[in-house]
């Protein structure tokens, strides 16, 4: 651990991090960067690509590794895993009530947390992505209302290499969510500086006003991804509501 601040969560959270470290120092070589955009102190929202069902671990392995854990947003049926679910409630993570009348409790509880000081880390897509060449597609705009309400800065986190080793859905013929061991896989995880949103400070929340901060933040972390893959990233970002979606800004 880098030692910039010490573990808030005590306990639970090194236990945590004792049982899945020594597994993802076998099943990854890692390749990290961009610790140094980590605030010391105060609160601030990590949004992070989506790509596996492997990733919360490497991206946790990697924020853990910052001095600054995160309080991640995770679906609700998690926690009701035995053991699994006592941990996440344990360490402070969050959960995500889809669909039901529990679900603003998420976005409350993430502003209460960034508020008082904590790093709350964000899917901003929701899911694993859809795109064919798992590419950032369109997000919900929870972590830009979490930032603009807040006043908290958000760090674009990119991360590369975990869908090798638990590939999404049925991709590249390897079969349905299957997991490949070895050989040992190499991981980017890459953090960049705050996303400028100073444009949507002080205006209204409106769903425009979210949108074009939601579009901000995902053109940040699609930046990071593009510059890990050496790839230029697709003209329109995939949509789950249809083959519309918004044109990903160059540079």
């Amino acid at each position: 651990m880098s030692g910039r601040s010490r573990n808030p969560y005590g306990f639970w959270y090194r236990l945590a991090a004792a049982i899945a470290k020594p597994v993802l120092f076998v099943l990854v070589k890692r390749r990290w960067r961009g610790h140094e955009h980590m605030p010391t102190e105060g609160g601030f929202i990590t949004a992070v690509n989506h790509i596996s069902y492997f990733d919360p671990l490497t991206y946790g392995h990697f924020q853990y590794n910052s001095g600054r854990p995160p309080r991640l947003l995770a679906k609700a049926s998690l926690f009701k895993i035995p053991f699994v679910g006592m941990v996440l409630r344990k360490t402070g993570q969050i959960p995500v009530h889809r669909g039901t009348a529990d679900a603003a409790l998420a976005l409350r509880d993430a502003i209460a947390a960034v508020s008082k000081g904590e790093c709350v880390a964000v899917y901003p897509e929701g899911t694993v992505t859809r795109d064919p060449q798992l590419w950032p597609m369109t997000a919900k705009t929870g972590a830009a209302r979490i930032a603009l309400t807040t006043g908290a800065p958000v760090i674009p986190v990119a991360q590369w290499g975990a869908h090798r080793i638990a590939p999404p859905y049925a991709r590249g013929g390897r079969g349905n969510r299957r997991v490949w061991l070895v050989p040992r896989q190499t991981v980017h995880v890459v953090a960049g500086p705050p996303v400028d949103l100073s444009r949507h400070h002080g205006k209204a929340l409106t769903p425009d006003v979210l949108k074009d901060a939601t579009e901000d933040i995902m053109t940040a972390i699609t930046a990071l991804l593009a510059d890990i893959r050496a790839e230029q990233p697709p003209a329109e970002r995939h949509s789950m509501r249809g083959a519309t979606s918004r044109r990903v800004a160059e540079g």
